[in-house]
């Protein structure tokens, strides 16, 4: 017996392949929607992360700023500090140089040499005199650059021919003259070391 089947099958398939195709459509736009949202969420999730980051960063710069700023300030404390404690120590060095500079002026004068005045402005000291000849004025000067322990660098400004009151015989033998010197600064003295060292037996 010969079985004839007269349904449209052609048409019965070609329905279900579209409703498959139709299907994975919506399948494939689902897990496309999917992923964005899955995609989206971590970047929001990141960019949340990265915000706390800068604003974790933006509180520490701060705050390093803040330490910057008194880093500054004490060291400009601690330069001004340093400036009156050389200011105080030049005080106590200069208070002795008078008594030292004319120790050294009397010690370097040779005879036959007179000293009318001695002025000293800073580091510069003008001596002003009279003297027998030439030749005693380069002696002191020879003394100040040799044994000079409180002025250095002699430098003669003028020699002239000078009247005396002594006698009018005299006239003509006695030379005026200006030196110019340097006031020679201290060494600074070492620190005392603090006792506690090794001592030997």
């Amino acid at each position: 017996m010969i079985l004839i089947n007269l349904l449209p099958h052609r048409e019965a398939r070609r329905r279900a392949r579209g409703r498959n195709f139709f299907l994975g459509v919506a399948l494939s736009a689902v897990a496309g929607v999917g992923l964005v949202a899955a995609g989206l969420s971590g970047l929001t999730q990141l960019s949340y992360a990265q915000e706390e980051r800068n604003a974790y960063l933006k509180t520490e710069i701060s705050r390093l700023d803040g330490q910057i700023k008194d880093i500054a300030s004490l060291r400009a404390e601690i330069d001004a500090l340093k400036a009156r404690l050389k200011s105080i120590e030049d005080l106590q060095t200069d208070r002795n140089i008078p008594v030292h500079l004319l120790n050294e002026v009397a010690r370097l004068t040779p005879e036959g040499l007179h000293l009318k005045s001695l002025v000293q402005t800073g580091a510069d000291v003008v001596l002003t005199g009279v003297a027998q000849s030439n030749e005693r004025v380069s002696e002191l000067l020879r003394n100040v650059s040799v044994n000079g322990e409180w002025l250095e660098r002699p430098e003669l400004i003028e020699v002239k021919s000078g009247l005396t009151d002594i006698s009018s015989r005299e006239r003509g033998r006695v030379y005026e003259f200006s030196v110019r010197l340097k006031v020679k600064r201290p060494a600074a003295e070492p620190v005392p070391k603090a006792p506690g060292g090794p001592v030997s037996s």
